[in-house]
């Protein structure tokens, strides 16, 4: 959606306090987030109910 530029993200990252935890999540992340960030996790789904017809729950799956 490009809400934010990716200049304001990387100083928001670079500027923030130590004490700060600072969690970003999506998909695609850039390469330049990826290489300042602290820890990098990719989620990858293996089996959800929502194959068996179980609908999405708020909280849960968004």
């Amino acid at each position: 959606f490009k809400l934010v530029s990716l200049e304001d993200v990387l100083g928001l990252i670079r500027n923030k306090p130590a004490h700060v935890e600072l969690v970003l999540t999506g998909r695609y992340a850039d390469k330049k987030i990826v290489e300042i960030a602290d820890l990098v996790t990719e989620m990858l789904d293996i089996k959800h109910p929502f194959r068996e017809g179980v609908q999405i729950r708020e909280g849960i799956d968004y």
